[in-house]
């Protein structure tokens, strides 16, 4: 199934944008974990729309409600299953049924695979809605992880054409808690102004605006992952592309390979403190698709919300002919705000699964 992924940890999403709720399944979560309810709500509110003008004036509670897998504050090793209640839906935004398809949607191509009997409203199963219930399962690995010593951080590189500065060159021992406070999380002061005008400029336009968020994942022992399929860059590519708005990733020096020589790629292997560590991180933290226990970097590329009020080229299905369309209801003018929480979340529920792949392999 599409909606159901992981080995050792099985997540499965569920829902629709403008159903009754939306909600996730997590499968093989370890007993006897307390979770703190006032971070993972946290967590939540960063992702939930309405925060400010650059995202969508949705207002949805995001309250989840656990069902399983929870007794006393703490997880049972059950299966854990959240749920989350859509409370403002606004259908009549969408029309009556698919007629006109939305560029840059799934509009169409969801049409097509499902025989006409898709959930389109607000996007149905592809709408970025379905990223609450996994921010909500992200949370409580990230809970897990932290307790063996993992530390999950990301921010905005680029939106649109201003540039931060990237983890590749920061220090990974460095405290970066302070991004979780910061709407627009950047590593270079200053910067979340020009990012916010930059998104604003296109608002006002009747556009959007995409951009790239760069994650740095730090405690991790060597030896997480496989080779081939089962990498760690596989593993984690595989999820982040499960987000809709994500259309690249690259891993350490990624697409910068391209202009080097292996004399400037390779990282050459040290010894510190007892430890095996290398001089640079060109290659994110991963040899082989096993963490070799440097920080495991990567970046992804966010595309700009396909929602626009500008009129944009279409088909109607229903008349088989050309037309024009300007969407209309509520849409972020830029998705990354929002994406900051999700892509965090994707990366502590990856590697809690590789955590217990390896752990499994001891036994």
């Amino acid at each position: 199934m599409s909606s159901t992924c992981g080995q050792c940890l099985k997540l499965s999403i569920f829902g629709q944008s403008h159903g009754e709720a939306i909600g996730v399944t997590l499968d093989g979560f370890p007993a006897g974990m307390e979770i703190d309810m006032d971070r993972l709500l946290a967590e939540m509110a960063r992702r939930a729309p309405g925060q400010s003008a650059l995202t969508t004036s949705r207002k949805e509670a995001d309250a989840p409600e656990f069902l399983s897998g929870v007794l006393g504050g703490r997880t049972t090793g059950q299966p854990i299953c959240i749920v989350i209640r859509n409370t403002n839906q606004h259908s009549r935004d969408y029309g009556d049924g698919v007629d006109l398809v939305r560029p840059g949607h799934a509009d169409y191509t969801g049409h097509v695979r499902y025989f006409g009997f898709e959930d389109w409203r607000g996007g149905g199963s592809f709408s970025g809605r379905l990223t609450a219930p996994i921010v909500a399962a992200g949370a409580l690995c990230s809970q897990w992880l932290e307790a063996q010593g993992v530390s999950i951080a990301c921010h905005v590189q680029q939106l649109g054409s201003v540039r931060d500065a990237s983890f590749m060159d920061a220090d990974p021992a460095a405290d970066y808690t302070y991004m979780k406070k910061m709407h627009l999380p950047t590593l270079t002061a200053g910067l979340e102004k020009q990012m916010e005008a930059e998104a604003m400029a296109a608002r006002e336009d009747g556009d959007s605006i995409g951009g790239m968020l760069e994650c740095m994942i730090t405690g991790l022992p060597a030896g997480l992952g496989a080779p081939f399929f089962d990498s760690m860059e596989s593993v984690v590519s595989h999820l982040l592309f499960s987000v809709p708005a994500v259309k690249g990733v690259e891993f350490g020096a990624g697409f910068g390979f391209a202009s080097m020589r292996g004399s400037q790629a390779n990282d050459p292997f040290r010894m510190a403190d007892g430890k095996v560590v290398t001089t640079t991180n060109h290659s994110g933290g991963v040899n082989g698709g096993i963490t070799n226990g440097m920080p495991v970097i990567f970046r992804c590329v966010i595309r700009p919300t396909p929602s626009i009020g500008q009129a944009q080229q279409t088909v109607s299905l229903k008349s088989g002919e050309n037309a024009e369309l300007a969407v209309r209801g509520r849409h972020d003018p830029c998705i990354l705000p929002r994406a900051v929480p999700v892509i965090e979340a994707i990366a502590a529920i990856a590697v809690m699964d590789l955590w217990k792949e390896r752990a499994a392999c001891l036994m």
